[in-house]
């Protein structure tokens, strides 16, 4: 079992309490129009930072059974591009990674490797779970976190993802788990975080990695969002739309040093 890393810090560990926080941030509105996305990028902040926005996205698209989620990876340990095959014991319930899908990507990618160690501490994945759960009562997840890559090791990760998602029967969907701009000034951070949402929307993503490494962005998901949009592209995608975008200082009233936070989905 791969157990909460940081439930109680950044979202309730109380199932009672974490089913009522998230319905708090789901859209009051029920009429919601929802889309069939191929991917979806999502903050990973404490939820009283980002859980709104977090909600709003996931709200908007169709949440299948089996989602691959990508995630930075923020301690610096386990293999480049680490994939976790153990059960999630989650606060709300265990989820189960889809071993199928698990076995594709290894078939088709000899850097993705098992390594567990990646995912003990790291919350960028665990953090999304929860939504998921509370949206799709069956739910499957194949957790993939990444270390800094090149654009060719990307784009060869992208094509196995791709080649996953074409050859599979099941309607699958990529969550790229992302922050932007880390302790900037809100002005700087949003100048930043918008040249690099524009890369986003325009479906560049060669444009996205170049621009975030050009201008010191300090978004701590690129690769992540890289491989999405490349994975997507190969789909079929045509299009990235910015559900929204707002940083820390909202909540904290600290807008010298703020973390930027968007919800954007891919279809």
């Amino acid at each position: 079992m791969r157990l909460p890393a940081v439930a109680d810090r950044f979202y309730p560990g109380s199932p009672k309490a974490l089913s009522q926080i998230i319905t708090k941030l789901f859209p009051a509105t029920q009429t919601v129009a929802k889309t069939k996305a191929l991917a979806l990028v999502a903050p990973h902040a404490g939820y009283v930072y980002s859980g709104a926005l977090a909600a709003e996205t996931f709200y908007a698209a169709e949440i299948p059974e089996t989602v691959i989620i990508l995630g930075p990876n923020h301690h610096g340990q386990g293999a480049p591009v680490s994939l976790s095959i153990q059960t999630w014991d989650m606060p709300l319930g265990c989820v189960p990674v889809d071993t199928v899908i698990a076995e594709q990507l290894l078939k088709y990618s000899p850097h993705i490797k098992i390594d567990e160690t990646a995912h003990k501490f790291e919350h960028s994945l665990e953090v999304q779970v929860p939504f998921l759960q509370m949206l799709q009562k069956n739910l499957h997840i194949v957790p993939l976190v990444l270390s800094q890559l090149s654009y060719t090791l990307c784009e060869e990760v992208a094509e196995a993802l791709a080649r996953t998602i074409n050859g599979s029967d099941k309607d699958l969907l990529i969550i790229a788990s992302s922050d932007m701009s880390h302790y900037e000034p809100r002005r700087i951070a949003e100048q930043k975080d918008k040249s690099a949402l524009q890369c986003i929307e325009q479906m560049d993503p060669h444009g996205l990695y170049c621009t975030v490494l050009d201008n010191r962005i300090s978004m701590c998901g690129f690769i992540p969002v890289t491989i999405a949009l490349l994975a997507a592209k190969t789909c079929g995608a045509t299009q990235a739309k910015l559900i929204g975008y707002t940083d820390s200082g909202y909540v904290s009233g600290d807008t010298g040093q703020v973390v930027g936070y968007a919800g954007v989905l891919i279809s």
